[in-house]
């Protein structure tokens, strides 16, 4: 058996993250992956859907995306052969509280971080084995753009997935069994982003049920209803507290139920966010090596690559409705921002949100390059920046983060 001072499975960005940064603070670390290094973020999430964003073409996606993906993962290769840092391939199971098993090896440590991610979520419906069915990864690993594209769901990937292949000139239908997509942004948001999408050529089915996949008449069918935690049965062996469909409890701190082990990123349900996991696992190896960090978990942004994008902050309109007496929303839009004007790209709204003291409380928008202005206003949020404060900062022209401070200047 090999003793280390932390031992860490999977090699995701939470994983490879909390690795680096204990290594750089001195502990000897084990990381172990039964895949590929970078986890599904890097190699069949947001690095290989951003690459079809920004593609001209299907071929020219198809073509990019295992040339970026490659060299991506590269680093992480690099930054996993880091002295302190030891790389175990293989599929970890615990064998007790504190020690994981990959094939004849045995691995025991003071300290673990589970990092094992989520997969994609198949709905039990008939017709979920046809072969034009698929989730993102298969979608992204197809050679030959389809004709036609029915994607079930309107959340994060099946509006990106939309979106793209529109683009690309597919003919695209979304099926959704809520009133509206993307329910993590303002609803307000959500209906003029999808209104826009229409406009594009974009199918939509709201508030409708699936009950059969093999009614749907499409070359491809996209399953993009959610993910779910990547949680396994050996788990109980070493007593942590876990649940198939939430995944990992943990505290405020991430640790589960059993001392010195800690669950971040996919897998502890939380936020499923690779920028979460990532902060989440600083969080931990801040905690396990004695530093101080004042990571605000309760302010995470979030962003959706559809064209144009969005991205949000904090509470919606909706959410101050109904829990904030005496809230204020500022609205600015992209059609009246010279920027905006320049690149062709008018469409696009952004709602500033305050409480009764004028503390900023959240940002939700949709135009061209949303996720950087929302980021702003995350940061301000972190710092409890006022709508007052804001208005006094000076803001670049002609740029579009001039529709954030846009927002601000009205009285």
């Amino acid at each position: 058996m090999t003793t280390t001072d932390l031992i860490i499975v999977g090699a995701g960005p939470g994983g490879y993250r909390a690795a680096h940064l204990a290594a750089q603070r001195g502990l000897q670390v084990v990381v172990i992956e039964a895949d590929q290094v970078g986890g599904t973020c890097l190699n069949r999430g947001c690095i290989p859907t951003k690459t079809y964003v920004h593609a001209r073409s299907f071929d020219e996606a198809v073509g990019r995306q295992p040339e970026v993906v490659t060299a991506l993962r590269s680093g992480v290769e690099q930054l996993m052969a880091s002295p302190g840092i030891t790389l175990v391939r293989g599929r970890g199971e615990f064998t007790g509280p504190h020690t994981v098993k990959v094939g004849d090896a045995e691995y025991t440590a003071p300290h673990i971080i589970i990092a094992t991610g989520s997969s994609s979520k198949m709905i039990p419906v008939e017709g979920i084995d046809l072969p034009q069915v698929m989730d993102s990864t298969k979608l992204l690993h197809c050679q030959e753009q389809p004709r036609r594209l029915c994607i079930i769901g309107a959340g994060v990937v099946g509006m990106e997935f939309a979106s793209v292949f529109n683009r690309f000139g597919t003919e695209v239908t979304v099926i959704e069994y809520l009133k509206e997509c993307l329910p993590m942004l303002d609803s307000d948001i959500a209906k003029r982003l999808r209104k826009y999408l229409e406009r594009q050529g974009i199918t939509f089915r709201m508030k409708t049920t699936v009950t059969s996949l093999a009614d749907i008449d499409a070359d491809a069918i996209l399953i993009a209803t959610g993910r779910k935690p990547n949680v396994s049965a050996d788990l109980a062996v070493a007593g942590i507290t876990y649940d198939e469909r939430k995944g990992i409890s943990v505290d405020e701190h991430f640790e589960t139920n059993v001392s010195g082990v800690y669950a971040i990123g996919d897998v502890n349900g939380k936020q499923m966010l690779a920028h979460a996991a990532e902060m989440q696992g600083i969080h931990v190896v801040n905690r396990l090596t004695g530093h101080q960090d004042n990571i605000r978990f309760d302010i995470m942004p979030s962003a959706i690559f559809t064209s144009p994008e969005a991205a949000c902050v904090g509470l919606s309109e909706d959410q101050c409705k109904a829990t904030l007496p005496g809230y204020r929303c500022r609205k600015a839009f992209w059609r009246a921002n010279g920027k905006a004007l320049t690149m062709d790209a008018a469409e696009g709204l952004l709602k500033l949100l305050s409480d009764v003291d004028d503390r900023i409380v959240g940002c939700h928008a949709y135009g061209a390059h949303a996720a950087d202005l929302i980021q702003e206003v995350s940061s301000l949020m972190c710092l409890n920046a006022t709508v007052a404060q804001l208005r006094d900062m000076v803001h670049i022209h002609p740029t579009l983060s001039e529709v954030l401070h846009a927002a601000s200047e009205q009285e």
